[in-house]
């Protein structure tokens, strides 16, 4: 499958059950969500600590695997006028060479401000500066996750 499709075409490309894994894609770490098999809840997953692209694909590869995901949500990191940038253009080599190790129907969704908003709830919920730097790429993950989810909802 060649990535990516419109985020409105990513659930006929899906078996019936299939998870998603949602991807906060950074310089030193993945943040990782999943979907339940209904797709109607993204859950914050794991923290990957980026290594080589290829032991980095191997560990998204064998989770995909064990929690039977069947595509992917990767998120864009648009400029605030829309535009891609130097990061966005990097998450799309992310994809195009994850593409290679994990054959699973692909898609973008805007992550623009996901990581602030993330933030922001933890500060409010009075979580620790170390707290907050475990899982902040993962609930950003689901965040981004969350929000692809309601987008193929509302579409039916």
């Amino acid at each position: 499958m060649a990535p990516p499709f419109p985020i409105e075409e990513l659930p006929s490309k899906l078996q019936p059950g299939a998870r998603l894994l949602g991807f906060d894609v950074g310089t030193k770490t993945i943040g990782l969500a999943l979907s339940d098999v209904t797709r109607s809840i993204a859950t914050p997953y794991e923290t990957v600590r980026r290594t080589k692209f290829t032991t980095d694909a191997k560990a998204i590869a064998a989770i995909a695997a064990k929690e039977g995901v069947g595509g992917l949500v990767i998120g864009l990191p648009l400029n605030l006028d829309g535009s891609e940038g130097p990061r966005a253009q990097s998450t799309r080599a992310f994809a195009r060479n994850l593409a290679q190790h994990l054959d699973l129907p692909t898609a973008f969704w805007d992550e623009r401000l996901s990581t602030a908003a993330v933030e922001r709830h933890l500060i409010e919920a009075d979580a620790s500066r170390k707290r907050r730097a475990e899982v902040i790429d993962r609930m950003a993950a689901a965040y981004i996750l969350q929000g692809a989810l309601d987008r193929m909802k509302a579409l039916g």
